[in-house]
């Protein structure tokens, strides 16, 4: 059988799951709700713009070698909390509070999750290398695109 298996990273774009980290930051933000963030922030991820991933696929199904596995990230590691400042950030830009505070006022540390993976990292060196690919979207721009969906989405 004719098969390539991918792994990827932290994906992120619209049409997320309200209950991931993004969209609930930017949810509870807009609610003026506390902003949870698990222990310190510290945690790290490697965020991967969602087109990007499926880009990443394609590339795997079109030019994969029979039997491999890829990785598909975008060498984007972010502790959580430089995360959540950014979405603040942008929140504060593009719908700034009434009452002229930063949104990052919000931000409450929470107990982090038992066995709660410390950093998630994937080393995408194998796709870029064999098939010539590698993520067209930096974080800053898939950031702002994706804020911008979440905004109209949770009209407040």
């Amino acid at each position: 059988m004719n098969t390539v298996i991918t792994n990827c990273s932290n994906n992120y774009g619209p049409k997320q799951h309200d209950e991931k980290l993004i969209p609930t930051v930017i949810s509870t933000a807009l609610n003026l709700k506390s902003i949870p963030v698990y222990g310190k922030g510290e945690n790290i991820r490697d965020w991967l713009y969602v087109l990007d991933h499926g880009k990443g696929v394609d590339a795997v199904y079109h030019k994969g070698r029979n039997g491999e596995t890829y990785n598909i990230g975008s060498n984007n590691e972010q502790k959580n909390i430089t995360l959540v400042n950014k979405l603040c950030g942008i929140l504060d830009e593009k719908r700034p509070r009434k009452d002229g505070k930063s949104y990052k006022e919000l931000i409450t540390f929470v107990k982090d999750r038992p066995g709660h993976d410390l950093r998630y990292a994937i080393n995408s060196t194998k796709i870029e290398k064999e098939l010539g690919w590698k993520a067209d979207e930096n974080f800053d721009s898939g950031l702002n695109k994706t804020v911008d969906f979440y905004l109209a989405r949770f009209k407040a």
